[in-house]
């Protein structure tokens, strides 16, 4: 039953995804471009495998661990290249980011590739990849997590009670005594996404650019929002996908996750109603919807091969990023419903040894970023009761996950006060950042391309698409989202004025 729920931990986790002095005096420009500095080699191993057939080659950009000690420890980040295709149509570097915070993105150009990303694209801009700061082949920082951890995912388990949260709030104060811990060097400190935006323009100016542009998604939205906030003069093209709402995740931004939940379920329901012969789930949306509820509801009392309800909740949120999955999530909830336990073994052993093969880092190293850079951004809210009443209040506004996304997180006893105030979006500047959104997103629903596109200002315009999943570009399946996208990157055509993208 113990490796059960290791087993079921470590699947969870692809679902998803003090600080001493100020750093208010730290200049927000890095240095000057000038002759590239950096020598391009091979990439480790692991980055080769995973790039397969793609050839990248690697180097390292160093930056300081404490911008505000600029000569003091240094970091070696690792970086990766796909050169353009086509020098003489060559326009600059086109820097990329998976999302996160946590994950590696060194071999995301060969996914982007894999995936169909246009040759106009890879004629014109040399591919950026990265291991962001503390991230994999970038420091690799830990907070010592172990595959019996009871934290396992970077989103708090479904609380069907207030006893729920109580308990919760227990393992979210070891979290963060853990981390404290074992961090003995003092460095997760530096795991900001302002950091990060710094690193950024970094590793700009070591490749002798005077502007990047940039494709981020999911996480990857809030540092771009960042570094277009920073460094106006030094961002070109921008394009965020799947858009967070700010600079930074914070207990709002968690909360609509439930939203998104409640969003992007009916898009299965509807799939699933008509192939009730299959997998009777329910011949209506209607009743797809009420067998989600009933099979959580089962589970919270009586969970089936070490899975409970939470983790129930979990796998349907995971499962929920791409239609492709929806087969996999119809046999899913067929074998809680049935009780079948061997059946239930089988599917999270299955699930595991594919997470064994994606593009993570291992789950120490995730979640420890995950971690810091989500606590150290933004002060969180350090009463337990302030969690119990958001709880209450988003099971009954958003029955099908807001008790997850609103259940306390080691944020709230994070050791760590922010050394600064979160990044402000800055509406001056030049009209370059294009926001392309589905409809209907599970982790970065609708309503945060909204929030960004406001705060932007005159300087963003949004491209909503009529879609379901987590990425619309190249990520999806829409082909006015891929074509309007393209022409920005490639043409510099920004839409006038903001596009909305009809279902195909």
């Amino acid at each position: 039953m113990k490796r059960q729920r290791r087993a079921a931990r470590s699947l969870a986790l692809l679902a998803v995804l003090g600080l001493g002095g100020s750093l208010a005096s730290v200049p927000a420009a890095a240095e000057e471009p000038g002759k590239p500095g950096v020598e391009w080699g091979e990439c480790p191993e692991d980055v080769v495998a995973e790039a397969a057939p793609t050839v990248l080659t690697c180097a390292t950009v160093r930056v300081p661990l404490d911008y505000a000690d600029p000569g003091g420890e240094q970091l070696d980040l690792t970086i990766s290249r796909l050169a353009a295709a086509n020098p003489d149509k060559r326009r600059g570097v086109l820097m990329l980011n998976p999302g996160g915070p946590g994950g590696s993105g060194l071999a995301q150009s060969a996914l982007l590739v894999a995936q169909g990303l246009p040759s106009s694209v890879l004629d014109r801009y040399d591919l950026i990849g990265m291991d962001t700061r503390g991230v994999g082949h970038s420091g690799r920082f830990s907070c010592g997590f172990e595959e019996d951890s009871p934290y396992y995912a970077n989103i708090p388990p479904y609380a069907p009670d207030d006893a729920a949260v109580t308990a919760q709030a227990k393992v979210a104060e070891q979290v963060a005594e853990q981390c404290a811990r074992n961090d003995r060097d003092g460095r997760l400190r530096h795991l900001t996404t302002a950091n990060t935006a710094r690193d950024l323009d970094r590793i700009r100016a070591a490749l002798g650019e005077e502007r990047t542009n940039y494709l981020g998604y999911s996480y990857g939205t809030a540092l771009g929002a960042a570094y277009a906030s920073m460094f106006p003069d030094r961002a070109d093209r921008i394009v965020l996908d799947s858009n967070l709402g700010d600079t930074h995740l914070d207990r709002d931004g968690l909360r609509r996750f439930a939203r998104g939940m409640e969003d992007t379920l009916p898009d299965f329901a509807k799939w699933a109603a008509p192939r009730h012969g299959s997998y009777g789930l329910g011949r209506t949306p209607a009743q797809v919807r009420a067998s989600y509820l009933a099979i959580a509801g089962s589970l919270d009392r009586t969970p089936v091969a070490g899975a409970d309800g939470a983790l129930f909740r979990l796998l349907t949120f995971g499962h929920l990023f791409k239609e492709t999955q929806y087969p996999k999530l119809a046999q899913t909830w067929q074998l809680f419903r049935e009780g079948d336990e061997a059946g239930v073994r089988r599917l999270l052993a299955e699930e595991k040894e594919s997470a064994a093969g994606e593009a993570l880092s291992p789950a120490d190293n995730s979640l420890t970023v995950f971690l810091a850079v989500t606590c150290n951004d933004v002060a969180w809210p350090e009463n337990v009761n302030t969690y119990r009443r958001g709880v209450a209040q988003d099971r009954e506004r958003f029955p099908l996950y807001g008790a997850a996304a609103a259940n306390i997180t080691p944020c709230a006893f994070w050791p760590h006060a922010p050394a600064e105030p979160p990044v402000e979006i800055e509406d001056e500047g030049p009209r370059n950042v294009l926001l392309v959104q589905n409809l209907r997103d599970v982790p970065t629903p609708y309503a945060g391309a909204k929030l960004l596109r406001q705060k932007f200002g005159d300087r963003a315009r949004l491209v909503a698409v009529d879609d379901s999943g987590h990425g619309a570009y190249v990520l999806g399946r829409n082909s006015c989202a891929l074509n309007t996208t393209t022409r920005y990157l490639v043409e510099g055509e920004m839409p006038a004025k903001d596009t909305f993208c009809r279902a195909e």
